[in-house]
């Protein structure tokens, strides 16, 4: 039996790379919208104060392939200079049952969060939307930056985030990888960022009920990918956008249970439970966002996992390495990664 193959944190930067996963991810919400693949639920174990070990399967039969990812969060690692997050995941098989690859858990957790909110955006975008707000500047702000400019031309980009000087590294981070591509603008309030702009990302590590992105400030329109918060009722967009938007969630029993936005929308009676509609039936053309304001709220999938580690892995083993683009904003380790474990 051959050894599983090692794919780092550098072999899943690049342009390229993140196409491909946008593309299999795609595939992926398809069939999981269809009923034909499943993603269970994780098994959470807490220990200590705060600390968690996470276990996330889930099997895609269509391609034959499963995944298991073992993910550790440990809130005290950033003031240590470690990430927060440290995991793994194991690529399987299911023809033979082999492991076929093993992926840095961290960075494949980034890259396929972003992903898929670049699959939401170029689902409910032009194809000419150029101007994108990012709220955070955490590993997983930094990967959203290179997901969306892999799939829109993007050249305004604002940040905002709670500490200045974590915007600051991420504009410099940009604008040394794509030079004079991308207009890069630091603000200093979250209205400033998202205001006007034709996407906006939130990625924080909120932990309560008050909004990051009030309703008023959204242009109509406009696509938001929603994305951060700690735990199943902090919220990062003010619930009341929900009201006159088209609201999607990869899907929809995740939601209820982890959307904090949703979980408020739908008690204030905002919201019935049918007007959320799934990743699939927009990437399958079943839902038409067409004019309308667009909210994606995820809540991450062990499928998703899977669906980006087959993408990498073949990827790695056809083309091997990439030596990026302008678009290829690495995630750096410090801070806090504020996406899905």
């Amino acid at each position: 039996m051959s050894a599983p193959v090692m794919v780092r944190a550098a072999d899943m930067a690049g342009t390229r790379r993140m196409l491909r996963v946008v593309d299999v991810l795609g595939e992926m919400f398809v069939d999981l919208a269809a009923g034909r693949t499943r993603s269970p639920a994780r098994t959470v174990l807490e220990h200590g104060d705060r600390r968690v070990l996470l276990v996330s399967p889930a099997v895609w039969e269509r391609r034959a392939v499963g995944s298991v990812k073992v993910t550790t969060l440990t809130p005290e690692n950033p003031v240590r200079g470690l990430p927060l997050i440290h995991g793994i995941v194991a690529l399987t098989d299911l023809e033979t049952g082999q492991i076929t690859a093993l992926l840095d858990g961290a960075q494949l957790t980034a890259v396929r969060t972003g992903a898929v909110a670049a699959l939401a955006t170029r689902c409910c975008t032009p194809d000419d939307a150029d101007d994108l707000a990012v709220i955070g500047a955490g590993v997983q702000a930094d990967a959203l930056v290179r997901a969306v400019t892999a799939v829109r031309p993007i050249r305004n980009l604002r940040l905002h985030s709670r500490t200045r000087a974590r915007a600051e590294q991420l504009a410099d981070r940009v604008r040394d990888i794509a030079p004079g591509t991308v207009r890069v603008t630091v603000c200093d309030t979250a209205r400033d960022a998202v205001t006007d702009a034709a996407i906006i990302c939130t990625a924080t590590s909120t932990d309560d009920g008050t909004p990051v992105v009030e309703a008023d400030w959204v242009t109509p329109g406009a696509h938001v990918n929603v994305i951060g918060g700690t735990h199943p009722d902090a919220v990062e967009l003010a619930p009341a956008l929900l009201a006159d938007a088209v609201t999607v969630v990869e899907d929809r029993t995740a939601a209820l249970d982890g959307a904090g936005e949703i979980r408020a929308a739908l008690a204030a009676g905002l919201i019935k439970t049918e007007d959320l509609y799934e990743l699939g039936g927009l990437v399958s053309g079943a839902v038409d966002v067409t004019g309308r304001t667009t909210v994606l709220r995820t809540v991450g999938l062990a499928i998703e996992d899977t669906a980006a580690a087959v993408a990498l892995f073949e990827e790695r083993r056809t083309n091997g390495q990439e030596t990026g683009g302008p678009a290829a904003v690495v995630p750096t380790e410090e801070g806090t990664p504020d996406g899905h474990a």
